[in-house]
C-alpha cells in the first residue's frame, strides 16, 4: 500500500517536471505568427476598417513580450496565440468591410 501510494507520487512528480520542462521554451513561433497576423491586419487597413480587433491584438502581443522578459513562457504562448487570432479576426473583418464598401 505504501510502496503504491510512494511510486504514484514520484510518477505524478515525473509528469509535472516533464509538463514543465516542456513548458520553458520561448514561444518564438507563436510570437512570429502573432506579428505577421498583426502586419497583414495593418496591411488590410484595419486600424481603420477593425481598430478593436487590432488593438486587441496589439495587446495581447505586448503582454506577451512582457511575459517573455519576465521568462512566464506558459502564459506569453497563450497571448500570443491570443494575438494572432485578435489580427486574423481583425483582417477578415477588415476584408469585409472593404469587400462591402466596393458593392
Amino acid at each position: 500500500m505504501i510502496h503504491t501510494r510512494v511510486t504514484t507520487r514520484f510518477l505524478a512528480l515525473l509528469v509535472a517536471v516533464f509538463v514543465t520542462g516542456c513548458a520553458t521554451s520561448p514561444p518564438v513561433q507563436e510570437m512570429s505568427d502573432a506579428r505577421q497576423a498583426i502586419a497583414a491586419a495593418e496591411d488590410a487597413d484595419a486600424l481603420r476598417l477593425s481598430p478593436r480587433s487590432l488593438s486587441e491584438a496589439r495587446r495581447y502581443l505586448d503582454e506577451a513580450e512582457a511575459q517573455i522578459r519576465a521568462r512566464s513562457f506558459g502564459m506569453a504562448r497563450t497571448n500570443a496565440v491570443r494575438a494572432k487570432n485578435s489580427a486574423v479576426d481583425a483582417l477578415q473583418a477588415s476584408q469585409v468591410a472593404s469587400q462591402s464598401a466596393d458593392n
